[in-house]
């Protein structure tokens, strides 16, 4: 991997192409992101850089996060993410923009996804309902049987129950990039991306293209 940007995610619209085809595109806030550290394999033991994304009060940062900061002379951001790019020419300070990405480029989106909060196991693991006849109830839409009880005597691992659903990590692989608007540090990418409106997602290239 040799590009990543931290983002903001605004919402989706929809982009005509040059035959009038339209093409739905989520759009990204991507705002200059300061490179706030440089890991080096002599150093660390592996090849990074840390962006940070989002400018925060002075009042609101720690004193280890501000000399952190300080150093590197980046201000004070609020999301700090590594990214493992080798041979990189960044140094402390430097910016990274939207233009890093260009039309065409094949990118891997990661962000959290919406929380849905405690979830049955119909709408957590598509499971089927019982039915609703024959003295099934009083609940139709409660999980089957767990298993027998004489062995194994116990729930297996990975068994699809209710819980919570959602508000956990997901990356959308081979998205491709529509356009990229520098002058107001937005980037369009096709299809959908992980997460709520304004929640922050990281772009990088794509591992399979």
């Amino acid at each position: 991997m040799q590009k990543g940007i931290i983002a903001k995610k605004i919402g989706m619209t929809q982009i005509f192409d040059e035959n009038g085809k339209v093409i739905p595109v989520t759009v990204v806030d991507a705002s200059p992101n300061v490179v706030v550290q440089v890991k080096t394999v002599e150093n660390d033991g592996y090849a990074a850089v840390q962006l940070g994304f989002g400018d925060k009060k002075a009042t609101r940062v720690n004193k280890p996060q501000k000399g952190h900061f300080d150093k590197a002379n980046a201000g004070y951001k609020k999301v700090l993410k590594e990214f493992r790019l080798e041979d990189s020419a960044l140094e402390a300070g430097s910016l990274v923009k939207a233009d890093v990405f260009a039309e065409g480029d094949i990118v891997d989106v990661s962000g959290t996804s919406k929380g849905k909060g405690y979830a049955g196991p119909i709408k957590r693991h598509n499971q089927h309902r019982l039915k609703e006849t024959h003295g099934t109830g009083p609940v139709h839409r409660q999980a089957g049987s767990m298993g027998a009880c004489s062995s194994p005597s116990r729930i297996y691992k990975g068994k699809g129950m209710a819980g919570h659903m959602g508000a956990e990590k997901v990356t959308v692989q081979n998205l491709e990039i529509v356009k990229v608007d520098v002058e107001n540090d937005l980037i369009a990418i096709k299809g959908a991306i992980p997460g709520p409106k304004g929640g922050i997602v990281t772009i990088v290239d794509s591992v399979k293209a």
